[in-house]
This record gives C-alpha cells, sequence and structure tokens, in this order.
C-alpha cells in the first residue's frame, strides 16, 4: 500500500530517515530535550513557520497560516526518551549510556516534521492556521500539563488536535483513531480554582489511557495511574 504515500511526502524519505537516526543516536530525557528541540525549530523555520520556543522548557511549537480560512488545527509529537540502555548493534544505535528512544518518539518528532515540510510546500492545499506542537517529558513528568499551564491553548487556539503516535502492525495509509467528548466547566477570574478546563482533563485522559497501556495485567497500575 505505499502507492497511497502522498509522492512529495515519498520524496523527502531519506532525509526524514536520516533525521530519525539521528534523534534515535542522541535521545533525551524528559525536559532535557535540548538538541531535539534545537534541531526541529531549525527545520520549522527554513521551512517558513513562526516558532515559539520555551512553553514547558523544551517545548516548541510551529505556526503556519496558508489560504484564507479562520480555522485552525493542532498536531502533536512527543520528543523525550527513556532511562534505558540500548544493547543493539544498529548503525544509529544510542551513542547515550543509559537513554534510548525506546517508545518510538524519535518516530513521532519525525512524523511531524514530515508533516511540517509537506504542509509548507506548494504541493499542500491546506487552507488554515496549523500549530506543530512538539511536546517535551511524555515519559515521566506529564509535558502536556506543564504546556497548557504555560498558555499553550490561550496562545495556540486549536478546533482540533491531533496526537501523533506509530502504530506496528497498522497498514500503510490506515489511521486509527478513537472519538470522545471532554466537558468542562466554566468561571469567573475571582473564582477560577473552580473551573475544569477541557484541554487539561483530555490531556490527562491521554496520559492515563498511555499508563493503563503499559500496566496491562498488573493491578497497580490502577493505582500509579490514577
Amino acid at each position: 500500500m505505499t502507492d497511497c504515500v502522498i509522492p512529495e511526502i515519498k520524496a523527502t524519505e531519506d532525509e526524514m530517515i536520516a533525521i530519525r537516526h539521528y534523534l534515535h543516536a542522541h535521545p533525551e530525557l524528559s525536559l532535557e530535550e535540548f538538541n531535539t528541540s534545537e534541531l526541529v525549530a531549525g527545520k520549522l523555520t527554513e521551512w517558513g513557520y513562526t516558532v515559539t520556543r520555551g512553553l514547558a522548557k523544551t517545548g516548541v511549537v510551529g505556526t503556519l497560516s496558508k489560504g484564507d480560512s479562520p480555522r485552525t488545527i493542532g498536531l502533536r509529537a512527543d520528543m523525550d526518551a527513556l532511562p534505558i540502555f540500548e544493547a543493539t548493534d544498529l548503525p544509529w544505535a544510542s551513542t547515550v549510556a543509559g537513554k534510548m528512544h525506546a517508545c518510538g518518539h524519535d518516530g513521532h518528532t519525525t512524523i511531524l516534521l514530515a508533516a511540517a515540510k509537506y504542509i509548507a510546500s506548494p504541493a499542500c492545499q491546506f487552507n488554515g492556521t496549523v500549530h506543530l506542537i512538539f511536546q517535551p517529558a511524555e515519559e515521566a513528568i506529564g509535558g502536556a500539563d506543564l504546556m497548557i499551564k504555560d498558555g499553550l491553548f490561550e496562545r495556540f487556539p486549536c478546533e482540533r488536535i491531533f496526537g501523533l503516535h506509530n502504530m506496528p502492525g497498522l497498514p500503510v495509509g490506515k489511521i486509527g483513531f478513537y472519538a470522545g467528548n471532554f466537558y468542562g466547566l466554566g468561571g469567573y477570574g475571582k473564582n477560577h480554582h473552580y473551573r475544569l478546563r477541557r484541554p487539561r482533563r483530555a490531556s490527562r485522559a491521554h496520559r492515563r489511557s498511555h499508563c493503563y497501556r503499559r500496566g496491562a495485567g498488573d493491578e497497580s497500575a490502577k493505582h500509579r495511574c490514577a
């Protein structure tokens, strides 16, 4: 099914593989993604995005508007690695002892960069504004919450947001997703502590779903993920 890949994206295959291999060889733990965010920001700038850095310390947001539509969309990928020793002989194996991209975040970052390059190209007929969100600290510290607390959605409002994740076994050209509603509760500035913010609740649900999957079959996971 590789013929379903957009030709302009297929043309960047070698470039994106090289980026992914570089990221895999140079893993960085949560809130230490300085080199990764530097690479991401450089590529986004090269392709014409307005780049904002510093949300949740090492987070990056790239913004691009095309056409005349007022609509906005967000695409998100995570960047951090895990404190694991890589025991492989791959040419692009981790060069940092005790750190490894064992959960595919090197791939997630590269996927979003590939989308970024295509969206910015004349071949893409995207009409509207896109915010590309490169999130730090997904593995350990709750980087999504940190970005939200730093004003992510106030500064970069999105009508819809899609988190990118690899899915081994899913055929090329297929996208897996689930839909659901998240409800919040409004409030005045003086009693803001009573408000329930939908983006924050959604990010927590996403994080907990990952935690439950990792702890499948382990009753203690129910308490760790609460």
